[in-house]
């Protein structure tokens, strides 16, 4: 490969990592942070309300660098896009960004490392490919709707399989909507929170009242993928 060819497979992660140490080298969760939030409420609001399109592309934009970037900061925005924008265009804006942002580390990690990866492990993985290619919407979809495993690491480890991008985007987003309306519709009333002087809950994913339903949403999203594997297993065994 040429060494122009190199350069422009790899800028793209380079630039991610780059953007990764900077935020933490110049202590960048001094401003994306519940203290901050708190600090500052009245001057966003006014931005919000003087400025609303503004504001909103401004906050689609931070929001969706901060997931290409991997930082553990995702919950706290999406309770202050409820706080900021209310229920419905907090969600929206959240949902969308995060979607945004996934699929950009997706295209970088797949563009730097996936075919390198690939040609080393070769035949071992042809058959977990065709697969996961069979019921990647399915698997994807379900891995957002629980969030059992970090969110950045949902977003990049689908990279390094034969996934393809449209199927990655819409199961992000179908996935994220569910826990985007919970964490901006308990944003929306955080002005209480803030007055009484307390700090949000981010961990509102995990209540047994929320977590039930997802559990429910993921099993149905899976259920196809079941059907799919019976199937092939009854057609291998020649009873079909």
């Amino acid at each position: 490969m040429r060494p122009a060819a190199a350069l422009l497979r790899w800028l793209p992660a380079v630039l991610l990592a780059a953007g990764f140490a900077a935020f933490w080298l110049l202590q960048g969760e001094r401003w994306i942070s519940w203290e901050a939030l708190r600090d500052n409420r009245a001057a966003l609001q006014d931005v919000v309300r003087q400025h609303a399109l503004a504001a909103g592309l401004g906050f689609w934009a931070a929001y969706a660098a901060t997931v290409a970037l991997s930082l553990p900061v995702a919950s706290l925005l999406t309770l202050a896009g409820g706080f900021l924008f209310g229920t419905a265009a907090g969600a929206a804006l959240a949902a969308t960004a995060g979607t945004a942002g996934a699929c950009l580390l997706f295209l970088a990690a797949r563009t730097a490392l996936g075919a390198r990866l690939r040609a080393r492990v070769g035949e071992r993985l042809s058959r977990f490919d065709r697969r996961f290619d069979e019921n990647a919407f399915g698997l994807l979809l379900a891995m957002r709707l629980l969030p059992l495993l970090p969110f950045w690491l949902v977003n990049l480890a689908p990279a390094f399989t034969p996934v393809r991008l449209p199927a990655y985007a819409a199961a992000t987003l179908l996935g994220v909507i569910p826990g985007a309306l919970v964490l901006a519709a308990a944003g929306s009333g955080l002005g209480a929170v803030l007055d009484a002087g307390a700090a949000p809950d981010l961990g509102l994913l995990t209540r047994p009242e929320i977590i039930l339903p997802l559990v429910g949403l993921a099993a149905l999203s899976l259920a196809p993928v079941a059907y799919r594997l019976w199937r092939q297993g009854r057609e291998r065994s020649g009873r079909v």
